[in-house]
């Protein structure tokens, strides 16, 4: 975004005050590095969709390849002379000094899937293919990231959880459906630029195309979905909770853990509000005030890498 743009559009995106909503309790230097990185991750989402709208595909392949390598080696990449990769490499390098190298590791392993989805979703937007619900709904939980923002509320509560505490049906299920509410409200809000844009990707588009659903149908569909996970959250939540007390067995490994998983749960909770605030706060979803309802108009064609 160029300097003009930046002054006109940035705190009215609010995207580092959507983090700051979800992962509260979180030592300051741990949300100021996750509010660089979510801003990070909407910028390149941005340039993902210019790459998409301009057929840039050699750009995009090499911007991928580059992102993967930063990923792995982010001391390697500060100065990448693609402003995109340098500021990869300083978020991962950054979020990498809180917890032990295990949670790195797993966290570049779902960053690595994330770029991946990413592809398959440029090669379906080129190709002006749309996928079926199931398909979509798989893809979407890559795209919009879940296990990532999962991972995140762990340097948030400054304890790296175990596996039997972290894949435990209860913990995953309440993760999971705080991020599948996120991701479908987003599509929801998305629908209309995405519609203007011949877009793809949106739980409604591959439910009017493959169930046959109008537009109203297709939009009640999704409110419904979104309200299910709100219902269902509140019930696996008590669940979660059993499980903090179980694990705060009168030991002091069991305090911590015990007081780690009700701190992520709690942030699994926020991530409701947050989200249903940022959605209605943010200039990013405000279509009806823009010029062209496809393209935001912060979006611009030279910053993204026009040629």
């Amino acid at each position: 975004m160029p300097a003009d743009k930046v002054a006109e559009y940035a705190d009215g995106l609010c995207y580092t005050d959507l983090m700051a909503g979800y992962y509260l309790g979180a030592p300051d230097e741990v949300l100021q590095a996750i509010a660089d990185y979510s801003a990070w991750f909407f910028v390149w989402d941005d340039r993902h969709d210019r790459d998409v709208v301009h057929g840039r595909t050699k750009a995009w392949r090499r911007l991928r390849f580059r992102l993967h390598a930063a990923l792995d080696a982010p001391a390697d990449h500060l100065h990448d002379r693609d402003p995109l990769v340098a500021g990869l490499a300083d978020s991962a390098g950054r979020l990498f000094s809180f917890l032990p190298d295990t949670w790195n590791a797993r966290f570049t392993r779902h960053f690595h899937a994330v770029i991946d989805a990413y592809d398959r979703e440029f090669r379906n937007r080129l190709e002006g293919r749309i996928p079926g619900v199931e398909e979509y709904l798989a893809l979407r939980r890559l795209t919009f990231a879940h296990w990532i923002w999962t991972d995140l509320l762990e340097p948030s509560a400054e304890c790296e959880l175990p596996d039997p505490v972290r894949k435990h049906p209860a913990y995953r299920r309440a993760a999971l459906l705080s991020q599948e509410f996120a991701a479908w409200y987003n599509d929801l809000c998305s629908l209309p630029k995405e519609i203007a844009g011949d877009e793809v990707h949106n739980l409604g588009i591959s439910l009017i195309t493959h169930e046959g659903l109008n537009l109203e149908e297709a939009v009640d569909d999704v409110r419904r979905r979104v309200e299910e996970c709100i219902s269902e959250f509140l019930v696996v939540e008590q669940d979660v909770l059993r499980l903090a007390d179980r694990l705060d067995d009168g030991t002091v490994r069991g305090k911590q853990l015990g007081a780690a998983v009700r701190a992520c749960l709690a942030n699994m909770r926020n991530w409701f509000s947050s989200v249903y605030w940022f959605h209605h706060e943010s200039g990013r979803y405000m279509v009806d005030s823009w010029d062209d309802r496809s393209t935001p108009p912060y979006v611009n064609n030279e910053a993204a890498g026009e040629k």
